[in-house]
């Protein structure tokens, strides 16, 4: 049988892998009974089936399966024609030239080596086949070239999800646009990149489409379909979408589905929201019902902090503010050694009254040689550490309002421009005599060493 109508008899036997696998690669006999070579390689045949995008593996591992297994895949429909192809290629000379048995090995190895991109054509003439003119539409009549050409105007790109892909997403949270990023006991962390109309999709169905709390969905404007609020933050940065596995108030979305008490977080537009698009106190979050997402919204609060320039570093409430909220989460370890070495002066002013956030002031502090000033008002620690001694550049130290203070270095003496110190509402705070000796006391808690 000629190898062109054997592929025309194959092509009805398309699903059974077996027949086509025996006849492409296993030897034969022609018409005068003498044995003739298989066509492929078990190798090249495998890797054709596996470039038709429409196979079917059926969960068997094609490298190891057993004769039995094999019988479970179903060969895509257009292996036959992936196989003429391969065998018949399009070269410079014809059968019966010198160089045509080079240039067909050529020809073959070049067909292999951009099968990935035939593959991406053939997933665009699946989908799209249906619009293309009738004439394209029989892939039996094209050559991979004219596939290319038929099909290189159109996009696998997904923009939105499947009536099917958003009611699974009702019950595990997973929809296309984002990603599952975190599954605790209590929380489902959905993350959304995408700034595309999938990601934007994406944020509609979270969200609820605009539908109102009443409803069981949000008040976000990310979600509404007719608004550009997505790109307006999507551009920032991505969209965090925290839900509950399981409803306290038993309540769900009506279009959505999903758990009626969810939250949506924006780091760098500062955005932390509720379902009723209410600002919420991340700090009491994460270190309350939310402790078990604290350290993974760790990397995401540093974000941005590392890019401190210049020669201040100012906070004035650690209660606001993403530089103030990781403080109050996370203290100032990881902070501090992202701080450039510029730095002159080191603030933090707590401006919460009634939120007096206990800290550790680490001794990486002392490896800013440039510092010039050191504050922190309403802000808790035990000691100021022993390295600040090393900097020779500060003239002013403040530590206010802090009765948690008991221990400061006997050292500060000897710093060489050092011309105030105030420990002003420090009450337990041990002042070493060489300190005092040293400098003139203006009020209490507070003393000047002269300039």
């Amino acid at each position: 049988m000629k190898f062109t109508l054997l592929l025309k008899s194959l092509i009805v036997e398309q699903s059974r892998f077996e027949i086509l696998l025996n006849a492409l690669t296993k030897s034969g006999e022609d018409k005068e009974g003498n044995k003739t070579k298989p066509k492929l390689s078990k190798k090249e045949f495998m890797e054709l089936v596996l470039a038709d995008p429409t196979t079917r593996l059926n969960n068997v591992d094609i490298e190891t399966a057993t004769p039995e297994e094999l019988s479970k895949i179903k060969a895509g429909s257009y292996v036959p024609w992936l196989v003429k192809h391969y065998l018949l290629p399009k070269t410079e000379s014809n059968p019966g030239d010198y160089s045509y048995e080079r240039d067909l090995k050529n020809a073959k190895e070049l067909f292999l080596e951009d099968l990935y991109s035939v593959t991406n054509d053939l997933r665009k003439f699946e989908r799209f086949k249906g619009t293309l003119p009738k004439d394209l539409r029989d892939i039996n009549k094209l050559t991979p070239d004219q596939l290319y050409d038929a099909v290189k105007d159109f996009s696998l790109e997904k923009t939105k999800a499947t009536s099917q892909e958003k009611e699974e997403a009702s019950k595990t949270y997973a929809h296309p646009g984002a990603d599952i990023v975190f599954r605790g006991n209590d929380w489902t962390v959905a993350k959304i990149i995408d700034q595309g109309q999938l990601g934007k999709d994406a944020a509609c169905f979270y969200g609820g489409y605009g539908l109102e709390p009443s409803k069981g969905e949000s008040k976000w404007c990310t979600s509404s379909p007719g608004l550009d609020w997505f790109k307006n933050y999507i551009s920032a940065g991505p969209l965090y979408v925290i839900i509950p596995n399981k409803s306290e108030s038993g309540k769900f979305g009506e279009k959505s589905g999903l758990p009626a008490e969810r939250y949506q977080f924006n780091f760098p537009k500062d955005q932390f929201m509720d379902a009723h698009n209410r600002q919420q106190k991340v700090v009491e979050l994460l270190n309350g019902s939310m402790s078990e997402l604290k350290d993974f919204f760790k990397p995401e609060f540093a974000k941005g902090l590392t890019g401190t320039s210049g020669k201040d570093f100012r906070v004035d409430n650690l209660s606001s503010g993403p530089v103030g909220k990781f403080i109050s989460l996370y203290g100032l370890n990881d902070l501090v050694g992202n701080l450039p070495d510029t730095l002159e002066t080191f603030s933090i002013q707590n401006r919460d009254q009634g939120n007096a956030v206990k800290i550790d002031l680490p001794e990486e502090i002392g490896n800013f040689k440039n510092l010039k000033n050191i504050v922190t008002d309403n802000v808790l620690f035990e000691r100021l550490p022993e390295s600040i001694c090393k900097l020779e550049n500060l003239n002013f130290i403040a530590v206010m309002r802090n009765p948690e203070l008991t221990t400061i270095p006997e050292c500060i003496a000897n710093l060489p421009r050092l011309m105030f110190l105030n420990l002003k509402d420090c009450p337990n705070v041990k002042v070493p005599n060489s300190i005092l000796e040293k400098g003139e006391e203006l009020q209490p808690g507070m003393l000047d060493f002269g300039g």
